[in-house]
């Protein structure tokens, strides 16, 4: 399910592939592709990625498809994986959100956009 709210405009910090997790690069108005959940996850990159320097659109309210790495159940927390796709949450992991759908590795699932830390 896709109903975005807000959609703000990043320059990509390194390759954000389409349809991952991110977080802030390393100055303002950056933006990278999320690595684990150790950091403030922001949003979600749009169908189109980019590279290096490129301009990215990340979604950042509202419901947003992103890529599963692993079975996810509706409600679960996700946070990123490696490679920036949604995963499990853990404890202690920053949350981009809560799964509005069930999925399986390698398929496109949607995110309910609401940033926390996992207690």
């Amino acid at each position: 399910m896709n109903i975005p709210g807000l959609t703000i405009a990043k320059t990509a910090e390194g390759e954000v592939k389409p349809r991952v997790l991110v977080c802030h690069g390393s100055k303002d108005g950056l933006a990278k592709q999320a690595i684990d959940g150790t950091t403030l996850l922001i949003g979600v990159s749009t169908i189109v990625g980019g590279a290096n320097g490129e301009v990215i659109d990340v979604i950042r309210s509202g419901l947003a498809p992103v890529f599963y790495s692993e079975a996810i159940v509706i409600g679960d927390p996700i946070t990123a994986n490696t490679d920036g796709r949604a995963k499990k949450a853990a404890s202690g992991d920053f949350i981009i959100g809560y799964a509005e759908v069930a999925g399986d590795i390698d398929e496109i699932g949607s995110v309910w956009i609401a940033p926390a830390k996992q207690a």
